[in-house]
């Protein structure tokens, strides 16, 4: 079995670039810095920097489209994927970029200590129109998952009406949100 697995947590070089592909999804560019530092032999500290391509794709490319922006500090997983073609001078050119899966932001629009936002995409195409995320600049930035968020209305659906109700005692917390 392969593996083709990346994360990374670095600050945005530039804002996203949004555009639609003619079957009407969308596609957010940008661009993400790492910095890897280490002590060399001679007691010397070391820093390298590493620029990365990133390219987030429908649901999660509106949602890097609407709230990222230029230095924000992200966490991004996805998988790499390198394209290749021949330039104008007739050389093969390669690029290399991660096709992002789940992003959280790090950074929050009112100081750089702000708590996480994870957002996890939907990797399924859905016909029905995406909700819309709004947030005003004072108000927290809302936590999007789109998975659960699909997976709850489909157990609503197949539930019986006496499953629906809540109950009071319960604060929302589920088995799975327990992180060992």
């Amino acid at each position: 079995m392969d593996l083709n697995k990346v994360m990374i947590i670095g600050r945005l070089t530039r804002d996203p670039e949004m555009r639609s592909i003619p079957s009407g999804d969308s596609v957010a560019n940008f661009g993400v810095a790492t910095n890897r530092v280490w002590t060399n032999n001679q007691g010397q500290k070391q820093e390298k920097v590493e620029f990365h391509n990133i390219v987030a794709w429908r649901k999660l490319a509106e949602i890097c489209g609407q709230y990222l922006k230029k230095g924000d500090r992200v966490y991004v997983e996805g998988s790499l994927q390198t394209h290749d073609w021949q330039g104008q001078d007739g050389i093969k050119r390669y690029r290399t970029e991660i096709v992002a899966r789940d992003l959280i932001m790090l950074s929050s629009r009112r100081s750089e200590q702000g708590s996480a936002y994870p957002v996890s995409p939907q990797q399924q195409t859905n016909t029905a129109a995406p909700a819309k995320v709004t947030a005003a600049p004072d108000q927290e930035m809302p936590v999007i998952n789109v998975e659960e968020e699909i997976k709850a209305e489909t157990a609503e659906s197949e539930a019986p009406v006496s499953a629906k109700t809540p109950n009071p005692d319960d604060e929302g917390i589920s088995i799975e949100d327990i992180p060992f």
